[in-house]
């Protein structure tokens, strides 16, 4: 079988051989009565990493999204979000079908929103325009290429909205804790609800955990069930949770440094992308390609998987299953775009005949 290194996603991750013990020893019960004790203390656990009273464990980060916006919003409300955030253009208009809301988008090209452009929406209210009723943020910002944002700036986000909600989207919360050293409690003390995907970097199979105040997490069991999540013997899943939390934070440095080894070798190999390297700080790389779509195909032939975000945007992302000997492959491929003698305007050596 011809070699092939998986960039895709941090979602084709496989469960470590501890998950796997962790899962088939798990004393589980009915999560739907409250009754499974291993679902609890996952719920338990994840509160107080991110420091809310409660947390609700769901099946996955797109259904944690959507839970915080039915319990924060009402139909009609407006959410100010980024434009390219996952909850907008990623989640198959669920917003829209599932919480009758609205959003207002502001520009996130570099991960994060002005504070201005939020403030400006706000105070449209008073020329009779809808009402916010939450801001939402996603950390790290996946379209960027994984940025993460600055604690102080969500502060100032935080405080600028006033009595607003504020969700953040930490799908990749645990990449932003390890690439600035601020805690997963810190980030999310600025943030009315928080969730954070167990099955990306952190290798558990199955599931995302949403933590807030303990009265929006009882709402948030209601709309779990509406959404038919009620997960029952869920015990079996949130074992594995439990161990990612345990184990492989620590562990998504190395995703980094892979991450930015990529990086390097992108930027040097498509020069036309202008894709400054340094700004991958985490396990992203995301850059535009003025044929993204082909150059990701043409990798994928020679070996290379990875995907693309929009027609010109190309993405590659680090995780477990990629190691250093990957990565020197991955260098070997693209000296291939970068040193061959008749290349094409993208660099891929023609077929012969």
């Amino acid at each position: 079988m011809a070699r092939r290194v998986d960039l895709r996603s941090d979602t084709v991750t496989q469960p470590t051989e501890a998950m796997r013990a962790a899962m088939a020893s798990a004393v589980v019960g009915d999560d739907g009565y409250g009754e499974d004790p291993t679902v609890n203390e996952l719920e338990t656990r994840f509160a107080q990493l991110v420091g809310k009273e409660a947390a609700v464990f769901v099946a996955s980060g797109i259904m944690a999204n959507q839970i915080a916006l039915r319990v924060l919003s009402r139909p009609g409300d407006l959410v100010v979000a980024g434009r390219h955030q996952h909850v907008v253009s990623f989640e198959m208009g669920a917003a829209a079908r599932n919480s009758a809301t609205q959003f207002a988008t502001v520009d996130d090209t570099n991960g994060a929103l002005d504070l201005a452009d939020v403030v400006e929406i706000i105070e449209s209210e008073g020329d009779h325009q809808p009402h916010v009723e939450v801001v939402s943020v996603e950390n790290t910002h996946m379209f960027s290429g994984g940025v993460p944002w600055e604690v102080e700036d969500l502060e100032r986000l935080s405080g600028a909205i006033g009595d607003r909600s504020l969700h953040l989207d930490g799908a990749r919360l645990f990449n932003a804790v390890v690439a600035t050293g601020a805690s997963a409690a810190r980030y999310a003390a600025s943030a009315t609800t928080v969730m954070t995907c167990l099955s990306k970097g952190l290798c558990a199979p199955v599931g995302s955990v949403l933590a807030g105040p303990a009265e929006l997490m009882e709402r948030a069991r209601i709309e779990r069930k509406r959404l038919g999540g009620a997960l029952r013997q869920a015990g079996f899943l949130a074992a594995a949770g439990l161990v990612a939390l345990d184990t492989m934070i620590e562990r998504l440095h190395d995703d980094h440094r892979r991450a930015r080894q990529l990086a390097e070798l992108f930027a040097f190999a498509f020069p036309e992308s202008n894709y400054d390297p340094t700004t991958c700080r985490t396990n992203i790389v995301a850059f535009d390609h003025p044929q993204a779509r082909r150059m990701v195909e043409e990798l994928s032939h020679l070996g290379v998987e990875g995907g693309t975000l929009a027609p010109q945007r190309a993405r590659f992302v680090t995780h477990a299953g990629v190691s250093d000997d990957d990565v020197d492959f991955v260098a070997e491929v693209m000296a291939r775009f970068t040193h061959a003698p008749r290349r094409t305007p993208l660099g891929i050596p023609p077929t012969r005949g």
